[in-house]
């Protein structure tokens, strides 16, 4: 639990006793449990464990998932015989009243923050998934800190016990029962990886204990030691979550009543049925003939339900093929398939509202269009004035309190990218915002011609791309789009850091080609000094001996004093040895040849100038890394043309 709840209980150190003492009350539903944690701890591994208990035991998830993550949300129901049969030697003899469990398993790499609040959100209870040889990794703490914002309490699995060298497991036992049959330098061992975690956990604010030393689980988190490859101590730690939750969350489990909400998860094509959908109805009941409101790409749209349909036994819906039990009316918490009519265009991740009134439809319209914009404010987004990228939220803010950029404007730059669902798109826009990418056009769904006519009219080479999460193109545009001369690039996958690994390998290229291209006819900045008794002539054209103090000087370049004074235009430049040459760079001497200025009335020994840059050249500048000196340069030159115009170069 953490420190946000009350402090009017606390649970005696027998855990039967401390489950057993509240749960003749009752709940009207089952606790929704979310399950989180760092990618390879072993979330996915521990819900393979609960499908395997009773009788009807399920494949592994993690053979299903790409790459071993798991990057949708997934839901399982045990129901209460199982529950009790699993925990009867916790429980002594005692039964929960719960009518079960609905276990979300949610993704834990660290770019999945929305997908997982957004699976949060509906969670009566977590379990904190943490491989106890590895410790608190940056995943798990910002599993901690989207806990802790929630308020959801939450169980750590101090999973992967088997790897503490010498600990004998067994599958089916308790950790308390397995504790006591190992040696004494094993138990050493596991105390010290124990101790650590606390030490680790006490730096963010959480006191934990394991879940059999505990006095009062209103102030301190429940750890319970476990190994879900061997199947020890799973009991201990479905008991304490049922525990805790019958315990604790009483209201809530019994606040089901008012406007039905529930969480699309995915719009899926089954045989028989057309496209239905997949959701967690976390709030209400549904019946058969109910109108429903849901999130379209076009915005919200109204449908009935015409079958309601839930995993038979502990089938986990994405996998649950032909076991499904129709159903006249369901309640909450359950998972559930809806068939209806016109459901094509459902996005994955939203809201689920109930549509039998006209009051019902015009709250259940505003939610949605609320909920997507949401999504939408949180897309990276460049400004017309600075040219740094902020999500569109941060940006109103920036506009209006940075004086230089008060009337800046939306950059019409950026990528255009695709996921199959809500969080996939948030996902993905979250990584490019922290590579400072913006995001021109954002949608659910195939890639389809809106989307290749978006990527085209982007004026910049390294923005005609589309980059796509779990999605493809459709027909009309597959063609296209692999040919040779496609004019965008169009990089998908299953897994996102192979999507974005690709992009950069791309993005890194394309920007090597364009700077080599640039070089050539790129004017460089650059800074001359006029050399003591260096003057050969002194007009018609002028030439004085230079050298170039920093950066480049190209034949045809105009040259500036350090105030912003034009002086004139290099015709010629000749080395020491007499020989013409078209460049100099840092270092060299040069006899330089300059149509405009006379000598002892425009330019004297010793001055400095400046080469300047054409703005359309600082524009393409700021695209080419430049050394140390050049950059200096190229900063003040923008600063004494900004003195005159001030959007000069952007």
């Amino acid at each position: 639990m953490t420190e946000e709840q009350d402090n009017s209980d606390s649970l005696e150190p027998d855990i039967a006793e401390q489950v057993v003492e509240e749960v003749e009350k009752g709940h009207n539903r089952q606790p929704i449990v979310s399950v989180l944690g760092h990618v390879d701890h072993g979330k996915t591994s521990v819900l393979d464990l609960v499908r395997s208990i009773g009788s009807e035991r399920q494949a592994s998830v993690m053979d299903r998932e790409a790459g071993g993550i798991t990057q949708h949300i997934g839901a399982t129901e045990v129901p209460a015989d199982i529950l009790n049969e699993t925990c009867s030697e916790m429980m002594k003899g005692n039964k929960f009243k719960s009518p079960g469990l609905l276990f979300i398993d949610t993704p834990g790499h660290h770019s999945f923050v929305s997908l997982r609040n957004r699976g949060g959100s509906v969670s009566d209870i977590a379990i904190l998934v943490i491989d106890i040889m590895e410790g608190l990794q940056p995943q798990t703490i910002e599993s901690l800190k989207v806990l802790r914002d929630s308020k959801t309490p939450f169980v750590i699995a101090g999973n992967k016990i088997d790897r503490i060298h010498g600990w004998m497991c067994e599958k089916g036992r308790s950790f308390i029962e397995s504790s006591k049959n190992q040696r004494s330098d094993v138990t050493d061992l596991f105390e010290a990886r124990y101790w650590k975690l606390l030490g680790q956990f006490a730096e963010h604010g959480f006191n934990i204990e394991r879940y059999d030393l505990i006095k009062d689980f209103r102030n301190n988190v429940a750890l319970v030691p476990m190994s879900a490859k061997e199947g020890e101590g799973l009991q201990d730690l479905l008991t304490v979550t049922v525990g805790l939750a019958e315990r604790f969350l009483e209201e809530r489990l019994t606040d089901t009543l008012g406007s039905t909400q529930a969480t699309v998860l995915e719009v899926r094509e089954e045989i028989g049925m057309g496209k239905t959908i997949d959701i967690i109805l976390y709030r209400g009941g549904l019946k058969v003939g109910d109108k429903i409101m849901l999130a379209g790409p076009d915005g919200p749209y109204q449908t009935h339900i015409k079958g309601l349909k839930r995993p038979k036994g502990m089938s986990e819906m994405r996998d649950a093929g032909k076991r499904w039990v129709n159903y006249d009316g369901v309640e909450a918490a359950c998972g559930v398939k809806i068939v209806a009519p016109n459901m094509e265009g459902t996005i994955p991740g939203t809201t689920l509202h109930i549509a039998n009134t006209e009051e019902e439809i015009k709250i259940a319209k505003q939610a949605i269009r609320d909920e997507w914009r949401g999504v939408f404010n949180q897309m990276p987004i460049m400004c017309t004035q600075c040219s740094e990228v902020f999500s569109r939220t941060d940006f109103k803010t920036h506009v209006k309190e940075e004086g230089p950029c008060q009337d800046a404007e939306e950059e019409k730059k950026g990528i255009v990218i695709k996921a199959d669902t809500v969080g996939g798109l948030e996902a993905l826009a979250f990584e490019l915002f922290k590579l400072k990418i913006p995001v021109r056009r954002a949608t659910v769904g195939v890639v389809n011609k809106k989307d290749i006519l978006m990527a085209q009219s982007a004026q910049d080479p390294l923005y005609k791309i589309i980059l796509g999460f779990s999605t493809k193109a459709n027909s009309e545009v597959t063609d296209g789009l692999k040919s040779g001369d496609s004019e965008i690039n169009f990089i998908s996958g299953e897994i996102i850091y192979h999507v974005l690994d690709e992009y950069e390998e791309w993005r890194e290229k394309l920007q090597a080609e364009i700077e080599a291209e640039l070089r050539e006819s790129l004017v460089y900045p650059g800074q001359l000094l006029y050399l003591r008794d260096h003057t050969f002539r002194a007009k018609g054209p002028a030439i004085v001996g230079m050298r170039v103090v920093g950066g480049r000087v190209h034949i045809g370049q105009k040259i500036m004093k350090l105030d912003g004074t034009p002086v004139g235009q290099i015709k010629s430049l000749r080395t020491r040895d007499g020989d013409d040459v078209k460049e100099g760079s840092t270092g060299d001497e040069l006899a330089v040849a300059v149509h405009g200025p006379t000598v002892g009335r425009h330019i004297e020994e010793l001055d400095e100038f400046y080469v300047d840059v054409p703005e359309s050249h600082a524009k393409r500048l700021k695209n080419i890394e430049l050394d140390p000196k050049e950059q200096e340069i190229f900063e003040q030159l923008i600063k004494l043309h900004r003195k005159v115009n001030h959007f000069w170069g952007r």
